[in-house]
C-alpha cells in the first residue's frame, strides 16, 4: 500500500498487461474484475465472501446512493467505506449510465441534468461538480467524471454532441476534485460507434492528464465485434502508464478479448432481465452458454422466494445447524431464524407457523413452470428458506 496513487505495470504480453493500482486502502491486480455493490452491497453475497474470491475493490453507484440513504447520511455514518464494512478500494461511477436509462424522465443541459427519481418521482438536479460532491461525501478512492452516454445505434451528430458535452464537463469534475492524495478521477472516453470521435475523445482527456481513463458508451446496444474495433482505436492514444477501465463490460469473453488490447478493469451490472446479468442467479438465454456454473433463478425480490435451480449458497446460508466449529455470529443461522417454507405434506416443520407460499405471476409463474400445483412448488422448495415477516418461533420468541 502507498500514501499516492500509483500505477505499475508488472508484465506485457502483446497489447496486454498485468500490473497493479497501489492506494492506502489497499492494492489492485489488474486485470481486475470488480462486483458491482449498487447500494454499497453485492447481491446475494457478504462482503467477506466477496473478498475471499479474490476481488481487490468492488463498485458502489452514485445515482442510486443520492436517492437512498443519500450523500450526506452516509458522510455521518463515516463513509461507504464505514458503512457497509469494507476497508479495501471503492470506485463509484458518476450517474450517467443511470440518468441516460431514464429518457423519459430527464432534462439535459450544459448546467447538467435535471431527473425525476424512479423512487418517489422528486425531482433532482446534477451538475458535474454535484456529481463529485456527491462521490466525495462517499468517501470512494476512485470517482468517475460525469458524462452523457448515448445508446447505440445513434446519429452520428447526436453522438458528437454527446462527446463534446462530456469533455466539458471531464475538464469542470477535475477542477472539482482538486488534489486529494491517494485518491484518483477518472475520465471518460465517448464517441459510440464513431471512430474519429473516439480518438478526439481520448486525444483531449489525455491533455488531461488524469490519473486514469475509462471507455464508456459500449455494450449499451452495438455487436461485440462494434465495441472490439473501438477498443483497437481507442487504447492506443490513452497513455501507456495509466489504467484503463472498460466500464459496463464483464462477460468472460469479453474480459478476454478486451485484455488483449489493453484493458485493466471490468466492472458489468445489467438492469435488463433479458440479458445475462448477474450471471450466478438469473438464467442464461436460450442457445447461449450458461456464463456460470451455479446459475439459476429466482422471483422477484418483492416477493421474496427462492426458486429451484438457485444456486446453493442459498441453502448454505440459510441452514440451520451449528455443526462443523464455525465462529458463532458469522453465520446466517446465528441471526434471527426465519420462516421455513411447508413441506410436501403442507405441514410446517416448526408447528405449522411458516408463511403461506406466495403467488406468483406473469414471468415468475413461468420460471415456476406452468401448471405446477402449490404443494409441488412447496416440496421442492421445502429446503429454502424465505424472509421473516414477523411470525414463526423466533419472532414469537421476541413477543415474549
Amino acid at each position: 500500500m502507498t500514501e499516492t496513487f500509483q500505477f505499475d505495470i508488472k508484465a506485457t504480453d502483446g497489447k496486454a498487461r498485468r500490473g497493479t493500482v497501489s492506494m492506502p486502502r489497499g492494492e489492485i491486480c489488474t486485470p481486475a474484475f470488480m462486483p458491482v455493490g449498487t447500494v454499497g452491497t453485492v447481491k446475494a453475497m457478504y462482503l467477506d465472501q466477496v473478498r475471499d474470491l479474490g476481488a481487490d475493490i468492488i463498485l458502489g453507484n452514485t445515482y442510486h446512493l443520492m436517492l437512498r440513504p443519500g450523500p450526506e447520511r452516509v458522510a455521518r455514518l463515516g463513509g461507504l467505506h464505514e458503512l457497509i464494512r469494507w476497508p479495501y478500494p471503492i470506485l463509484t461511477d458518476s450517474g450517467g449510465f443511470q440518468v441516460m436509462s431514464l429518457a423519459g424522465l430527464r432534462k439535459l443541459d450544459e448546467k447538467g441534468v435535471t431527473f425525476k427519481s424512479h423512487v418517489d418521482g422528486a425531482l433532482h438536479h446534477m451538475s458535474p461538480e454535484r456529481s463529485i460532491e456527491i462521490q466525495g461525501m462517499l468517501d470512494s478512492d476512485i470517482q468517475m467524471q460525469l458524462d452523457e452516454c448515448v445508446r447505440l445505434p445513434a446519429e452520428p451528430a447526436d453522438i458528437e454532441r454527446a462527446m463534446e458535452m462530456s469533455l466539458r464537463w471531464a475538464d469542470r469534475c477535475k477542477t472539482a476534485f482538486g488534489d486529494q492524495p491517494g485518491k484518483a478521477m477518472f475520465g471518460i472516453v465517448q464517441g459510440g460507434d464513431v471512430p474519429a470521435l473516439r480518438m478526439r475523445s481520448a486525444q483531449a482527456l489525455s491533455g488531461l492528464n488524469l490519473k486514469g481513463y475509462a471507455i464508456g458508451g459500449l455494450a449499451v446496444g452495438e455487436p461485440q465485434a462494434v465495441m472490439l474495433d473501438m477498443l483497437d482505436i481507442t487504447c492506443p492514444e490513452l497513455p501507456v502508464e495509466k489504467p484503463r477501465y472498460l466500464m459496463g463490460v464483464g462477460t468472460p469473453d469479453d474480459i478476454l478479448k478486451s485484455v488483449a488490447r489493453g484493458i485493466d478493469m471490468f466492472g458489468l451490472r445489467h438492469a435488463d432481465p433479458r440479458r445475462p446479468s448477474r450471471p450466478g442467479l438469473h438464467p442464461a438465454r436460450p442457445r447461449q452458454p450458461a456464463q456460470c456454473p451455479a446459475r439459476g433463478g429466482y422471483t422477484a425480490a418483492r416477493r421474496s422466494v427462492l426458486v429451484p435451480g438457485v444456486t446453493r449458497l442459498f441453502a448454505r446460508l440459510s441452514a440451520p445447524s451449528r455443526a462443523g466449529g464455525r465462529e458463532p455470529g458469522r453465520h446466517a443461522a446465528d441471526l434471527e431464524q426465519p420462516c421455513l417454507l411447508p413441506g410436501p405434506d403442507g405441514r410446517h416443520p416448526q408447528g405449522n407457523r411458516g408463511r403461506p407460499l406466495c403467488r406468483l405471476h406473469g414471468r415468475d409463474a413461468g420460471r415456476m413452470g406452468a401448471g405446477r400445483s402449490g404443494a409441488a412448488v412447496s416440496g421442492s422448495m421445502s429446503a429454502y428458506t424465505i424472509k421473516s415477516r414477523g411470525r414463526g418461533p423466533a419472532a414469537a420468541s421476541a413477543r415474549r
